[in-house]
């Protein structure tokens, strides 16, 4: 049976369903929860409406508090190269206080603008992924239909750690090119080699859904360091005529 790391799916169908537990690996990204947000028909704001207003202005104060870097306005002029420097220092300090690991990039926020500070010895590509190779690794790139076996480690834009599969024990299993991965994870993943390990940073449109139910917010980029261990090839096994599955070796 495959294992999939949930917070590494995606699904294209709507309201994916959300696990109950966040130890459960890492939790899945779902789609929007519109219904939540309707009004009630009466006159006047309800109940929810009143406790939903006091949640959000709570989640914003512990936004800034994790994020001092946020900017609060969309039409904040351009940082001086003081007030970058002083950014760029802060977010080391927060980094080192999360035990962020080396070379971790740095993110500056300008209104609804995002500039990512990496070193130069990290590539940036036409789709707005970027990604650094600690070890290359050998032989053949996963091919869509394969099954690749991989660790990893998440984390936030402040370099805290929010899941790895080291702590879960066992590495996470996919098939490639079957859309059940976050698509900047796919695309990071895609030219490794077994044995390779690379620190993949995600933008926001190549990202999971957004939503209240899930860690993401719309601007929030995720990094991953990945161990591609190895490739598997698959074959489709039908059993009493009524099931299927993929086996892979």
């Amino acid at each position: 049976m495959l294992v999939v790391p949930s917070y590494l799916s995606y699904k294209s169908t709507p309201s994916p369903s959300i696990p109950s537990s966040h130890n459960n690996q890492i939790i899945q990204c779902c789609s929007s929860q519109n219904s939540r947000y309707h009004r009630a028909e009466s006159g006047g704001i309800s109940h929810y409406e009143e406790n939903l207003s006091r949640r959000l202005v709570l989640f914003l104060s512990v936004t800034t508090s994790l994020f001092p870097n946020l900017s609060s306005s969309a039409k904040t002029k351009s940082k001086s190269p003081f007030d970058q420097r002083r950014l760029l220092e802060q977010n080391k300090r927060i980094q080192k206080e999360n035990n962020a690991p080396e070379d971790f990039p740095s993110f500056i926020r300008e209104g609804f603008q995002v500039k990512v500070v990496t070193p130069e010895n990290y590539t940036t590509r036409e789709s707005g992924l970027i990604y650094k190779d600690f070890a290359v690794g050998e032989g053949d790139c996963p091919q869509a239909g394969q099954q690749v076996m991989f660790h990893y480690v998440g984390y936030n834009e402040s370099g805290r750690r929010i899941d790895s599969s080291y702590n879960q024990g066992s590495p996470a299993r996919i098939r490639m090119g079957t859309n059940a991965l976050v698509p900047g994870f796919e695309e990071g993943i895609r030219d490794m080699k077994p044995g390779g390990k690379r620190r993949i940073i995600i933008p926001p449109e190549l990202g999971p859904p957004v939503g209240p139910s899930t860690f993401f917010s719309s601007k929030q980029f995720e990094v991953f360091d990945v161990e591609l261990l190895s490739i598997q090839n698959c074959v489709r096994r039908t059993i009493a005529a009524f099931y299927s599955d993929f086996v892979c070796e």
